[in-house]
Order: C-alpha cells, then structure tokens, then sequence
C-alpha cells in the first residue's frame, strides 16, 4: 500500500535538491568572474580532509594554490605582449569553440607557430602556449618526451570531426589539442 506522506516527503526532497543544482548552475558565471578561489573555498571540509589536505602546512598549501591557479584557464585572460604576435591572434579564431560554424568551414586551416620557452614534450595534462599569442591544452591522454629545446616550431592541424592535433617539427608525434585562448 503507497503512503502518501512518503511521497511527499520523496517530492520535498527532490525539490530542494533540484532547486540547489539551479541556484549552483545560476552562480557559476559570478563564480568565474571573480577569479581563483582556493582550495579550502572550494571544497567541503569533508571532502577537504577526505583529500588529506588537512596534513598539509600552510606553505604546502599556499603552493599547492599557486601551481593550481598558475594551470587554471580563468588566470589565462593576462594581458598578452604587444607587437605582431598579438596582432594575428587577436582577430585570429580558428579553434575557439566559441567560432560560428560557417566561420569554424572557413578558418579550418593549418597553423604555424612556436612554443614559448622551453619544451620537453607532453605528458597528458599540457598547455601549449604560442608565439602567435594562442594557447592550446592537450586533448588526450598520450605522453610522448623528448630531450628539452627551446621555442620548437609546432603545427596545429584540423583533423576529423573539429578536432586539432599538434606535431612538433622533426618528431614523428602528435596530440589532439583543444584551443582554449
């Protein structure tokens, strides 16, 4: 026999569970906005000692911040250099997901460039960021190392279904890459 007060309750609390991924889905653009957040603003203090992050010193912490906020795509907005690089990227979209389709048809040409500074491969979690002002991560999981050189000449390709894969000139590898900035 159904117990109507059962349901009702059920019902109370899938609503106030759908009202609470609403409001969290509301917020994330004020969120991101507002920039980095740590990691104790970010996690429950559950889950933040579930994590063994409450072992930590607050040095180890600090850094364990700073190497998260130096990786994260919200601190990637700094200004760029000036000069030609900027130029090119600027109006340069070939890649953003944000392109229009007909516009994404047109841009789907190969691009030439260099990595900035030193490079010694990939290893499954790589920003890639160019001369040309572009930042590219990695879209895959292979690793591939080679001995470090400095300011490689690299060319980003389109591939099948508006995927983009980088190859570093005189290496026989490549990753898919997805164009970030």
């Amino acid at each position: 026999m159904i117990d109507w007060r059962d349901l009702k309750s059920e019902g109370y609390k899938m609503n106030r569970f759908l009202i609470t991924i609403l409001s969290l889905i509301i917020s994330l653009p004020c969120l991101a906005a507002e920039g980095f957040s740590s990691l104790e603003e970010q996690m429950s203090g559950k889950d933040y000692t579930a994590a063994g992050l409450n072992k930590l010193t607050p040095a180890e912490l600090e850094a364990l911040n700073e190497w998260i906020r130096k990786r994260s795509v919200a601190t990637l907005d700094a200004p760029k250099p000036s000069g030609a690089a900027t130029a090119v990227a600027g109006g340069d979209t070939r890649g953003l997901k944000t392109q229009t389709q007909a516009a994404d048809q047109m841009e789907r040409t190969p691009i030439h460039s260099r990595i900035v500074g030193k490079f010694t491969g990939w290893d499954g979690n790589t920003l890639f960021k160019l001369e040309n002002g572009m930042i590219w991560e990695q879209d895959d999981k292979d690793k591939f190392y080679i001995r470090e050189v400095d300011n490689p000449e690299v060319t980003i390709e389109p591939g099948m279904f508006k995927s983009w894969h980088l190859t570093v000139a005189g290496y026989n590898s490549r990753c898919r890459v997805e164009r970030i900035q």
